[in-house]
């Protein structure tokens, strides 16, 4: 079997466990595949880097080797800046950039892990792809390149021999879709198991903390989000909403588009969704009741909504009763 030549790029503030976590996994599938009688899963896999020296995140010392040829290149995130601000991260890495440009002029796959997106953006290679990245920083990805298709609900997106993650873990559910078109379901399955991975999740969404999320600026679209979250179960009218904002539906689209990287739609969608979920999980509320408390009057539709958004059923986020407390 010809091995598939694995390069991950390393490079000032990387995250260390991102640089080695798609070959360790890549490592424990061939030793799965072996176990199988499956013979060895043939991987080359090296940490590749334009520079000579490269200390990541906490101050770990990498081993590198000169930038090669290879099948799969894969671009890590980075330690983001104390003000949460990916842009600053990127000042500097213009050998990495030169290098992404030039490994995928040669045909080569790219794959960015979480922020690794931005990396890629910068380099060019998302204009007009579809993009996912991690939920933390998808608005400032969608703001800095309006030009990407943003999938932020997706753990994993492939576009053209493109291909971006969400954050940190959904290195995993890559490595592990890697393994299953390469290995077979099989394989892919057994290595999940043996890692204790989840290998049925799609979507990023169900991990979504609000509080976590930077508030809403003084922006367009944050004040179109605002509003739209003040009533999330009123009737969703476009035509209304522009008026309020003193803009025409065209404009109304076009510069919330153009700061989100999606619709009001979209957004008031994934709130209710969001909203819905943590109903779900902390009361005993019935579905069709929250789904009404959001906006949905038909239970049926508001599932479809949030099964496509989560990957999960409604019922499936309903917090397990705890067995040892007092009744």
């Amino acid at each position: 079997m010809t091995p598939v030549r694995v390069s991950v790029l390393a490079y000032p503030g990387v995250f260390a466990s991102e640089v080695y976590g798609v070959p360790d996994l890549l490592t424990m599938a061939a030793h799965v595949a072996a176990a199988r009688g499956a013979g060895r899963a043939a991987y080359e896999t090296a940490v590749v880097s334009p520079r000579r020296r490269v200390v990541a995140s906490g101050g770990f010392r990498l081993d590198v080797a000169a930038v090669r040829p290879a099948d799969v290149l894969v671009v890590p995130g980075f330690e983001p800046t104390p003000a949460g601000e990916p842009e600053a991260a990127l000042a500097g890495l213009g050998p990495e950039l030169a290098t992404i440009r030039a490994q995928a002029a040669a045909g080569t796959a790219v794959v960015a892990v979480c922020v690794g997106a931005f990396l890629l953006a910068e380099a060019g290679l998302l204009r007009g792809r579809g993009a996912t990245t991690g939920w933390l920083y998808a608005d400032r990805l969608a703001r800095r390149y309006p030009e990407v298709l943003l999938r932020r609900e997706r753990l994993v997106v492939t576009d053209r021999g493109v291909t971006t993650t969400a954050a940190f873990s959904a290195m995993y559910d890559f490595a592990l879709s890697f393994v299953r078109d390469r290995e077979g379901p099989g394989v892919a399955r057994a290595t999940a198991r043996v890692a204790l991975l989840d290998d049925t999740r799609s979507s990023q969404t169900p991990y979504v903390d609000t509080a976590l999320l930077p508030a809403p600026g003084h922006g367009f679209a944050a004040g179109v989000m605002r509003r739209l979250d003040r009533d999330l179960a009123a009737r969703y009218d476009l035509p209304a909403l522009s008026r309020e904002f003193g803009v025409s539906t065209r404009t109304m689209l076009r510069r919330f588009g153009a700061e989100t990287g999606r619709t009001p739609l979209a957004y008031l969608h994934s709130a209710r969704v969001r909203r819905a979920r943590h109903l779900l999980e902390t009361t005993d509320r019935t579905v069709a009741a929250i789904a009404a408390d959001v906006g949905y009057r038909d239970a049926g539709t508001f599932t479809t909504l949030f099964v496509r958004h989560t990957g999960r059923r409604p019922s499936a986020c309903r917090t397990p009763p705890d067995p040892h407390r007092a009744t």
